[in-house]
Order: C-alpha cells, then sequence, then structure tokens
C-alpha cells in the first residue's frame, strides 16, 4: 500500500490493530458458546469479554514480539491475550485452528472493504448521471477505430459508463456475498473437536454465512471471484480514464480535466495542460488487475489445506481494496469536474465535410432501386474525394452533383439525409433503459 493512494477508512480495515480486534471478537464469541454448551467453563468468555470492555489498547509491537518467538502470529496473539485477562484465557481457541481465525478475519475485512467500495460507486454514479443528463443532447462525433463514425450525443457517452457501472456494483454486491462466509471447522475442517453450533453463533455475531464445508480453509474460488471482480471494477475504470485521455488531445479538445489555479502541467513547458489524473487512473487500474491471477492461483491448495495463499492475501487484500478505493474516489472527482466543449464538440462534428451521413445516404439508395453495392461505390467514391481533402469538399454538394446519384435520389432527399437531429430520435429511449 503507498500512502499517496491511499483514503483513511479503507487503510483502517488493514491496520494491524483492526485484524487482532477480529480475531479477538472471533475468539470471543467462541468461547461464549462454548461456554453455553458447556464445552468450556461460562466464565472464560465472561472474562474476556469483560477485559474487551475495558477498550484495551492492542500492543501491536508486544505481539510481534512474542511472534518473533514463536514464529506463530496466532499463538503470539493467544499468549499476549492470555497475559492480560490471566487464567480464564486458556479456554480461548478450544478445538480450532488459526484458519478458523485467519480465514473468517480476512473475509470479514473484505465484507467491510467491498462496503466501502459499494458507497464508492454510488457516489460515481450519480456523478456520472448528473453529468450525463446536463449533456443528454450536446451533439459530439462517435468514433470508431479512432476515426469518425456517426453522431451520438455527449450524454450517450456517460450513459454507457453509468451502465457499465452499474453492473459492476450489482458484481461487487455478489462478490461481497461470495466471500461473506464464517469457517469455524478445527483441524480439517471435521468438526471433530468443535461444534458446528459455534461456527454458526460465530457466524451470526459477525453478520457471515457458515462455509458448508471448509476443508481447513474457506475454499479460494470465493475470493478469486471477489478479485476478479475488483479487477473488472478497475478495467471499467481504465475504459472511462482513458475516453477522457483521448477527448482532451490537442487535436480534440472536447473535454479536459479540471485544471485548479496555480497548477503547473510541465517542468519545462509552462503552456502544459496534462490529463494527469486519467493517466493516473490508467495506472492503478494496472495495479489492481495485478491481484487477479494471484487470486486465481491460491484456488489450489494442496489436499485440505497449506499456506502457500497466506503471503499473496497479505499484499493483494489491501493492495487491491485501497487502491481501487483510491481511484473510484479520484475518477468521481473527475467526472464531477470536467470541463466540456461543447462547440469543440460541434466543430469537430463538422470537420470532415458531412462524411458522417453517408450511411444514410447509402440506405436511401438501396431504397431507391440500387443494388448494396452500386449504392456503396456511389457514395464511396464522393465520399472519398472529402476524405482526400481532408474534409475541405462537401459530401452534400458532392453527391448532388453526381449525375448517377442525382438520377436515383432528388436534391432535397439527398439534404434532409444530412440532417443530424436524425441520429438523436432514440435518446429519449436509451437513457430511460440506462436510469429508468
Amino acid at each position: 500500500m503507498v500512502p499517496r493512494y491511499a483514503r483513511p477508512a479503507m487503510t483502517a480495515i488493514w491496520e494491524p490493530e483492526a485484524r487482532y480486534r477480529i480475531w479477538f471478537e472471533i475468539e470471543a464469541h467462541a468461547a461464549v458458546k462454548m461456554g453455553e454448551m458447556g464445552t468450556v467453563p461460562a466464565s472464560a468468555g465472561k472474562a474476556l469479554w469483560d477485559w474487551w470492555a475495558t477498550n484495551p489498547k492492542i500492543d501491536v509491537a508486544a505481539i510481534d514480539a512474542i511472534e518473533a518467538v514463536t514464529k506463530h502470529d496466532v499463538i503470539a496473539f493467544l499468549d499476549w491475550v492470555a497475559q492480560q485477562v490471566g487464567p480464564e484465557a486458556r479456554f480461548m481457541h478450544q478445538g480450532m485452528t488459526s484458519s478458523d481465525v485467519l480465514d473468517t478475519t480476512l473475509n470479514v475485512q473484505l465484507v467491510k472493504a467491498a462496503d466501502i467500495l459499494l458507497e464508492d460507486l454510488d457516489a460515481l454514479l450519480a456523478a456520472i448521471k448528473r453529468r450525463a443528463e446536463e449533456h443528454k443532447y450536446t451533439p459530439t462525433i462517435g468514433r470508431s477505430h479512432g476515426i469518425h463514425a456517426e453522431p451520438v450525443t455527449f450524454g450517450l457517452k456517460l450513459a454507457e459508463a453509468y451502465a457499465e457501472f452499474a453492473r459492476c456494483k450489482k458484481r461487487l454486491i455478489a462478490a461481497r456475498e461470495e466471500v461473506a462466509t464464517c469457517a469455524i471447522s478445527g483441524a480439517v475442517g471435521t468438526f471433530a473437536n468443535t461444534d458446528p453450533a459455534v461456527e454458526q453463533y460465530v457466524a451470526d455475531q459477525l453478520g457471515l454465512e457458515i462455509e458448508p464445508v471448509s476443508t481447513q480453509v474457506i475454499p479460494r474460488d470465493r475470493h478469486a471471484m471477489f478479485f476478479a471482480t475488483l479487477g473488472v471494477i478497475a478495467s471499467s475504470i481504465e475504459r472511462l480514464a482513458v475516453e477522457v485521455r483521448h477527448l482532451q488531445r490537442t487535436e480534440v479538445l472536447e473535454a479536459e480535466e479540471y485544471f485548479s489555479p496555480g497548477q503547473k502541467g510541465s517542468s519545462a513547458m509552462p503552456h502544459k495542460r496534462n490529463p494527469v489524473l486519467t493517466e493516473n487512473l490508467t495506472g492503478l487500474a494496472r495495479v489492481v488487475r495485478s491481484a487477479v491471477v494471484p487470486a486465481m492461483e491460491n484456488v489450489a491448495l494442496w489436499h485440505e489445506r497449506d499456506i502457500s495463499h497466506s503471503s499473496v492475501e497479505r499484499f493483494i487484500g489491501p493492495d487491491a481494496t485501497i487502491t481501487l478505493d483510491f481511484a473510484l474516489a479520484r475518477l468521481t472527482g473527475v467526472i464531477d469536474k470536467l470541463l466540456i466543449y461543447p462547440e469543440r464538440m460541434q466543430k469537430n462534428l463538422d470537420r470532415m465535410g458531412g462524411l458522417v451521413h453517408s450511411q444514410r445516404v447509402l440506405l436511401a439508395l438501396t431504397q431507391a432501386g440500387l443494388t448494396r453495392d452500386e449504392s456503396y461505390r456511389l457514395v464511396q467514391r464522393n465520399a472519398m474525394k472529402v476524405w482526400e481533402s481532408d474534409g475541405q469538399l462537401s459530401l452534400l454538394e458532392l453527391l448532388k452533383a453526381d449525375p448517377e446519384v442525382a438520377a436515383a435520389l432528388p436534391a432535397e432527399v439527398i439534404e434532409d439525409k444530412f440532417n443530424l437531429d436524425y441520429h438523436y430520435k432514440h435518446v429519449d429511449t436509451i437513457f430511460s433503459r440506462v436510469f429508468g
């Protein structure tokens, strides 16, 4: 985790003290249920929670010092708690294994992270919707292969982004559910020295579901799904960021990141206004996606368990969620303050001498009785003249002057095919599909 690309609420989830607090809650809840069942004295759970009620400080350094000797993080934690609580602490962890604590804790952290990310997505969706409605009918050129294609509106571009992030939200809700499980099943997952009722109780207290069959670990296909979902969200961020970057190019300049007073774009060239935020988002998306393959590779653990996944998750859990949280917030700010230039959009739309209307003329010629190949040939030969003139010639005028075209279509019909509004007649329908 790089502090430059981190926000406090998400970072707090992954702090060592926060992790140890979840460990304690798991152990204490389990002790309470075991006490109710008579497996351990009821006083054990009470002693743990009585100590917890004093709001003790988790001494991370002291736990680390114990771990330096034991070479085992969970044992180090249990030893430290025992030093604080006293003899009753010996009943902690009865019939449990380290993975019960570690895996359940990781899932609690991922659920908390998902909740923040869902809030981030809601904020982003609201910003995109506001700007989309603002520019619902702002004409601009649609591009395929980076080349002028046909007219769209800037609002439609943003509606596409809204629909994509709405899908991301649905996927994240499903991924959150996927990892919201608890395992308190003991060594190799057989409940030999504990009881399924303990697992159910701990799950209920933590707001999780029980893991139906956990071997000794919670199956990592769940986590693979979670991190894959984060990777898809990162790719959606990159897609919108790249769109802004392209639109900010000097030759296009249809939209631009907000450039604040006092901001500087280059140490050498004072005139520069660079798309640095969206370039940054493109890079951050790569970082988030880098967690996906390791998460997939964690699925194939040996037999009932190994710990090859552990070191991976210590990286990707914090790094992917913290980075994605920052990226979503940054993208929301970019969209919220995005400078949009309708006049430049119209200028670019008009730049190529009406070529963007070629399909309508093609269709009109076929409807007038020409074959599609004949129609295509007539339109293309005039369109290429306009293309090669860099838009200095007019496709409309060339078509009206072409004897073969004029023989099939009256001038007023050709002129009608150059009506920009024709392309926007279903904008309302598309918006109603996207925004309801």
